[in-house]
């Protein structure tokens, strides 16, 4: 029988994380019970039926209050108390780690008590185990919530909750029954903070070759090229660094539009860069895009630019779905160096990779890429081997399932 699991995330589901209900949405194709929990209620839900629908039957965390939390704690420790009083020298410990009188130990603290209210739903169910997507708040929520329901937990780790809010990772990692990252330069990262490689396990955010490819067949040739991109509109996503590139070709006599998709706090920012680079009709802000409609907009598309780097506070882009999503779509992408992107992309074979931040570079990867058909044919073939190959939805969702079956 596989196992009953409770998926926790900071919100289920979630536009910008896709790729966590489409992994409980496949688990269950596979005949895993599966109970999504969200941290908080979703600001930007997914807006495609299937994420509707779940919605519908998430619980929501920290709607539940602290009363349920208090409450739900009194009851752990009155029917369990060693289990509580391991679950709190977990959270001393950790208090002693990063710091008595700090921001830190204040959040501990609490998500300690919603990891009881948790625990509760966890027992309720007959869950017999919790996995987590993201390394910070939801794994804090996990490692004591699992030690107060006496199970185990594993978690996934992605980009900003290791580079930015990696905290208590090789205590996570050795308190887990398993640790798994979305790439080797993650992998290193754990290791480099000394987390047990043993227990790490490598299992991409994969994408369904079929389904990103459903209008290829009706691409349509443009006169004018169509560059796209899509993410949210924030710092490490460098969409300022592409309207910089994109300015640079316009003044060289370049032709093309330029559609960047998403929503975020750098819009009206974005919007004034790009009328301080004369580009005015050539752009347009497309706004956000429901998952679904993703491959009908990369049907749309020439060329598919995102031009990460790392942002003031260390925050970095781990391997974004997106990028799987154009190749597996036959779309040519180009992005950077940075992070782990350069395991889904190799330069010149299935994509093109520039360093972060450099506008002229990136320009000139778009010029070239657009005037060089054999190689926009080489990188969409590239492109295709690693979408249906190692970063396919299948190949990862056995992984994981496997990985759940043998903790079962």
């Amino acid at each position: 029988m596989k196992p009953a699991i409770v998926y926790l995330a900071p919100e289920i589901p979630a536009l910008s994380a896709t790729f966590v209900y489409h992994e409980i949405l496949a688990l269950r194709k596979r005949g895993f019970h599966i109970l999504p929990v969200s941290v908080l209620v979703p600001t930007a839900a997914a807006l495609e039926q299937e994420a509707l629908d779940m919605e519908k039957e998430t619980i929501h965390l920290y709607a539940l209050g602290m009363p349920s939390f208090l409450a739900a704690l009194l009851t752990i420790a009155f029917s369990y108390p060693g289990r509580t009083a391991s679950a709190l020298r977990l959270l001393i410990a950790d208090i002693s780690s990063v710091g008595l009188f700090t921001r830190s130990t204040a959040g501990l603290s609490y998500r300690f008590l919603a990891a009881a209210r948790l625990a509760r739903i966890i027992n309720k169910n007959n869950c017999i185990h919790l996995h987590a997507h993201f390394a910070h708040v939801p794994t804090d929520i996990a490692m004591y919530a699992a030690r107060l329901a006496g199970i185990g937990f594993s978690f996934t780790s992605h980009a900003n909750d290791l580079f930015e809010r990696g905290w208590l990772l090789r205590e996570k990692v050795e308190r887990s029954l398993a640790a798994v990252t979305i790439s080797h330069f993650n992998q290193l990262f754990l290791e480099h903070n000394g987390a047990n490689s043993a227990k790490i396990s490598i299992i991409r955010c994969g994408v369904e070759p079929a389904g990103c490819r459903l209008h290829c067949e009706k691409r349509e040739c443009y006169t004018v090229p169509r560059i796209g991109s899509l993410g949210r509109l924030v710092e490490k996503k460098g969409f300022d660094t592409l309207l910089l590139a994109a300015g640079m070709l316009a003044r060289q006599g370049r032709e093309f539009t330029l559609e960047i998709a998403g929503s975020g706090p750098l819009l009206e920012e974005l919007h004034a860069c790009s009328e301080r680079e004369g580009l005015g009709g050539m752009v347009k802000f497309y706004g956000p895009i429901a998952n679904n409609k993703v491959p009908e907009w990369l049907s749309r598309i020439d060329l598919f630019v995102l031009a990460c780097k790392q942002d003031k506070n260390g925050d970095m882009d781990g391997i974004p779905v997106v990028l799987m999503e154009a190749m597996a779509a036959d779309v040519p992408v180009i992005s950077t160096t940075i992070s782990a992107i350069h395991e889904l992309i190799q330069d010149g074979v299935s994509g093109l990779l520039v360093e972060p931040g450099d506008v002229v570079a990136l320009a000139a990867s778009i010029e070239r890429m657009l005037d060089d058909a054999q190689l926009r044919r080489r990188c969409i073939s590239g492109g295709r081997t690693m979408t249906d190959g190692e970063f396919s939805q299948k190949l990862n969702i056995d992984r994981l399932a496997e990985l759940f079956t043998n903790m079962g």
